[in-house]
């Protein structure tokens, strides 16, 4: 495994934000069968007391008829951060925050993941690319 970095410095300057390709969209479900079916789809999902949310490809939301609201792009940022590191999460969300973007993040195992509207995928990409430039 590639050295994980700690500090928020380290974790921003080495980020090297990528847009994946693909749409994808936050959906729920209470039924146990539905979410049988879509879970080999999902990128993502988590328990809630309302429900599964899941996050899948755009595709397979609009084949299952769920309604299409807020469809989002994917930027992985590319830092093997560490699990106790603080202050990546806030320096990504305070400057996408400042160019008036939306975004959900998802921290998963070795990567952190920005979700931000589909049609501002490519700013939310400049954005983070000067965050990074600037060190935090």
């Amino acid at each position: 495994m590639p050295e994980v970095a700690h500090s928020a410095h380290d974790m921003i300057s080495g980020m090297t934000p990528t847009l994946k390709p693909g749409v994808f969209v936050f959906i729920t479900t209470t039924d146990p069968a539905m979410f049988e079916v879509l879970s080999s789809s999902a990128i993502s999902s988590f328990k809630e007391e309302e429900g599964m949310s899941l996050l899948v490809p755009i595709e397979v939301a609009e084949k299952s008829n769920f309604e299409i609201d807020h469809p989002m792009r994917c930027i992985t940022l590319n830092v093997y951060s560490s699990l106790e590191g603080v202050g990546l999460t806030a320096a990504v969300s305070t400057a996408l925050e400042k160019a008036d973007i939306p975004c959900n993040m998802i921290a998963a195992f070795h990567h952190d993941h920005v979700f931000v509207p589909s049609d501002m995928g490519q700013k939310a990409m400049e954005v983070l690319a000067a965050l990074q430039s600037a060190g935090g």
